[in-house]
């Protein structure tokens, strides 16, 4: 008989009955009944139920050890009466009485249940995420990531790509978001980056003849965490086309998204469903307008609507003055809400304003007659007209959103969402994919009073140079999209700027120098000036998709060892102060507070 184990936990059924059997666990529940102790006994596959009576020579020992303790267990396999079958358990026809056990792990008193679903504090859960890690709910989610990547690696394979890995040290880039620095020992003063991002290197491997690239790519950034960011590091699956248009790279990895969500949508029995190939395509301004945003949920109806010009010279004052200014009123129609009371619309009112926002307009609707004051002071015509441009029903009300484009625009755009939620409009086991095209190549910077570019610098611009040297910047859309689903955007993509004397012309746009360009991006610009062939990609997000597959609210449900929102690693004590002798051997000088916690790191007795 094997050492630990001839069975795993999930194995028996009731043809085992009458088998002596060895088995290897963690102590999951324990449950006296009176002098019979049940033990649910834990491994990576399953749970069988364990029993010990009086006569069991194994009693003792399973009184005494506390939950979460590693055990092994020999015993003989017994059917379970047909009033105690389990039919949720896949072991649920057996149970196992132990005739001796060995305790390979006493495990202390627990600072976190393993067994039940109670929420604990973020900070116990991520200094004992091992403990976390064996809650059934977490553990699964771990499962059903590296189902995920291991579908995805295939169905890449077989759209004909081929993994590559590029490099983890590289160098700092001025764009996108802050490094990771790390110094080098042999360079004095001078620093490697993590990549945020492999997207110079996959650009260069298909400079490199290469064709079709994938990696689960890790990244790295220094940004704040966010529900469906981590800080600090993530994973996505990176990929490059050569001699591609925007729909070739959209054909190519369509099929594999809309796959790998297929496969996993009865993920737990939930049975969910995943919008039609092809996805639809929206236009940036349009998604702007609609739905608030450039990330729309597209399982909500609701849609926004433009009404300002409805309410120039109208008799509500406040809405006319705002037109008048030059800024802009948008409206949210609220469905088949004739029954609800108006607290209903004042704590919408409310919501806005606890968002930072000056509040939220409101009309009621019941039997086609309009209510409230927006209703009473822009009369029945108007509020008709709205109605009609809107498609209204007779028992739809509806919120305004009114003052500064981007504030208003944006406003609406959360107010689509809350009403959708609040009504609840929003189907759970659907999952609605859309391309997001059409950005916007720049757009004007406020603060700097200047062009910048507004999303990918290294996109082609739809026109090429010609476009470049003949519309205003603002007006040049790119070939730039992004993909997202059921709100959430998985990744940005483009078809890439290959041409130099485009990419000079591009950046000079946006305020940049040749030479600042041949400084800052030497490696891809160099690279082009040698035969570059058309080429594009993108880099849905695996961590971003696990949870929307898991149907997690927070990343941090399916990353194994994810940092808390200040980006530290309570279990492993990162980041942390290191030694003088490694300061030293690097050429760096910590100056400061800094310095000081140093001071007390090494000797705790200076001040």
């Amino acid at each position: 008989m094997h050492a630990y184990r001839t069975h795993n936990c999930a194995a028996l059924d009731a043809d085992d009955a009458g088998e002596t059997v060895r088995l290897s666990g963690w102590v999951h529940r324990k449950r006296d009944h009176g002098g019979v102790l049940f033990i649910d006994l834990r491994d990576h596959y399953g749970t069988t139920q364990i029993v010990a009576d009086a006569d069991s020579p194994a009693l003792p020992t399973l009184e005494a050890v506390r939950v979460e303790s590693v055990l092994t267990i020999d015993g003989t396999v017994k059917r379970r009466s047909e009033a105690t079958v389990n039919p949720n358990l896949a072991t649920g026809e057996i149970e196992v009485y132990a005739r001796a056990v060995t305790v390979q792990s006493a495990a202390q008193e627990l600072p976190l249940p393993v067994f039940g679903d109670a929420e604990y504090p973020e900070d116990i859960r991520l200094r004992y995420r091992f403990l976390d890690l064996r809650r059934e709910r977490i553990h699964a989610n771990i499962m059903l990531r590296s189902q995920v990547i291991a579908s995805i690696r295939q169905r890449m394979i077989a759209q004909g790509f081929t993994e590559f890995q590029t490099p983890i040290l590289t160098a700092s880039s001025p764009e996108g978001a802050r490094d990771y620095l790390v110094p080098s020992r042999v360079h004095p003063g001078k620093f490697y980056a993590l990549p945020q991002a492999p997207q110079m290197f996959k650009q260069l491997l298909m400079v490199a003849g290469f064709d079709r690239y994938f990696q689960i790519a890790p990244c790295f950034r220094d940004e704040d965490a966010r529900a469906d960011r981590s800080p600090g590091e993530f994973y996505q699956l990176d990929f490059e086309m050569s001699f591609v248009t925007q729909e070739d790279v959209f054909a190519a990895i369509e099929p594999v998204l809309h796959g790998v969500f297929e496969e996993f949508a009865d993920w737990q029995g939930r049975g969910r469903q995943v919008s039609a190939l092809p996805f639809r395509r929206v236009p940036y301004r349009e998604s702007m307008l609609r739905y608030g945003n450039d990330k729309p949920d597209l399982r909500n109806p609701i849609l926004i609507s433009d009404v300002s010009e409805l309410f120039r010279g109208s008799g509500f004052g406040r809405f006319a003055s705002i037109v008048e200014s030059g800024d802009i009123v948008r409206a949210i129609p609220a469905p088949g809400t004739a029954d609800k009371s108006r607290k209903f619309f004042d704590d919408m009112n409310s919501w806005a304003q606890g968002e930072g926002f000056a509040g939220l307009g409101y009309a009621t609707r019941k039997g086609g007659l309009f209510g409230g004051p927006i209703a009473n002071n822009h009369g029945p015509e108007g509020m008709q007209a709205i109605a009609d441009a809107l498609g209204l029903a007779p028992d739809d009300g509806v919120f305004f959103a009114a003052g500064k484009p981007a504030q208003a625009a944006r406003l609406a755009g959360l107010a689509r969402t809350r009403v959708g939620e609040q009504l609840g409009l929003i189907d759970p086991n659907r999952f609605e994919f859309c391309w997001i095209v059409d950005f916007p190549m720049f757009e004007y910077d406020e603060d700097a009073k200047r062009v910048d570019f507004s999303h990918n610098p290294f996109s082609m611009p739809q026109g090429e140079l010609e476009t470049l040297e003949t519309k205003d910047p603002l007006d040049i859309l790119a070939y730039q999209y992004d993909i997202v689903c059921n709100g959430v955007e998985l990744s940005s993509g483009a078809i890439r700027n290959h041409r130099p004397e485009i990419m000079y012309r591009a950046f000079e746009i946006a305020g940049y120098s040749r030479e600042d360009v041949d400084k800052n991006f030497a490696g891809m610009i160099n690279a082009f000036k040698y035969g570059a062939p058309p080429h594009g990609g993108s880099a849905p997000g695996i961590d971003r998709m696990v949870m929307l597959l898991a149907g997690e609210p927070n990343i941090r449900e399916v990353v194994l060892f994810p940092m808390n929102q200040r980006a530290e690693d309570l279990m492993m004590g990162a980041p942390s102060a290191v030694s003088l002798k490694q300061l030293r051997e690097l050429n760096i000088r910590v100056t400061g507070e800094a310095a000081k916690d140093l001071d007390r790191a090494v000797d705790p007795k200076a001040g």
